[in-house]
């Protein structure tokens, strides 16, 4: 994992402050596109914000759920925005940005890839890291390999789905392997965390890497295995909003409410860890 100096407390303390001018309207409970999808309130709110507009935040594969709901209860707290999403690997998103894809935020699954946002000064303020997540095994249901740690993946016949290097929960299994001293032969290597979980749940694999949050969220599609080694490597989530945005004021608030109290119960109840 790379530095955190870019990702310091005082940013994320700043941004939570600032999240009180923008705030979700209720606390939460409970590659592709789309809008969240919010339905509007009074318009009162509206005028009080001074919100208005759409912007398009591009987010990794593995934010898809809880991003979907922060953005319907954006919407909801500021009628008259509308939020647009590309969910896909992060290494895909940042290549996408790098040659001017038009995008207002970026949310990524790592900080190497936001790493590379920066360093070309596409970001318009100092990332914030918003949460964290580790992996997981995923099983069909029934585990029909009898998987039941992470060097049972380099059993011989063992079919194994991996993210590909480039992409964060690729990069995170190859950290894991190498400190567990575990050879893993995948059958194909996917560019979305999404994708694998897609192939483990179609019963096309026998098992893969993806992360906590991913098991949660597919329900009783897959089976989680956890493993002890997994906590030798932690996926931070850093968020910025970007200089090409042509609706900064919307940008802001949106990166405000992930990392205010309402966007961090979603995040939390999805399986997502704190920001270390």
């Amino acid at each position: 994992m790379t530095s955190r100096s870019r990702c310091g407390r005082p940013a994320v303390l700043a941004l939570v402050a600032a999240a009180s001018t923008v705030a979700l309207g209720t606390a939460a409970c409970g590659g592709s596109t789309g809008s969240a999808g919010g339905t509007t309130s009074s318009r009162s709110s509206s005028s009080s914000s001074g919100l208005s507009g759409s912007i398009t935040v591009f987010a990794a594969a593995s934010l898809k759920r809880t991003f979907t709901r922060i953005g319907a209860d954006f919407e909801k707290a500021h009628p008259g925005t509308t939020v647009t999403f590309s969910f896909a690997g992060s290494s895909d998103l940042v290549a996408q940005i790098q040659q001017g894809a038009p995008a207002d935020v970026f949310a990524s699954a790592d900080t190497e890839n936001m790493d590379k946002a920066t360093a070309e000064s596409l970001t318009a303020a100092t990332p914030v890291v918003f949460a964290s997540n580790t992996l997981e095994i995923a099983v069909p249901p029934g585990n029909p390999a009898k998987v039941a740690s992470l060097a049972d993946l380099g059993r011989p016949g063992v079919k194994v789905v991996l993210c590909a290097p480039a992409v964060p929960c690729g990069a995170a299994a190859a950290k894991v392997e190498q400190a567990a001293g575990v050879d893993i032969k995948p059958v194909s290597e996917e560019q979305s965390v999404t994708d694998v979980l897609g192939k483990v749940s179609a019963g096309e694999a026998d098992a893969g890497l993806v992360y906590v949050t991913d098991v949660k969220g597919a329900g009783d599609s897959v089976q989680g295995i956890t493993f002890p080694q997994s906590s030798a490597v932690v996926n931070s989530y850093p968020i910025a909003s970007l200089k090409s945005s042509r609706n900064k004021a919307v940008a802001d608030a949106f990166v405000a409410a992930v990392t205010s109290s309402a966007g961090q119960q979603v995040l939390a109840a999805a399986g997502f860890a704190e920001a270390p």
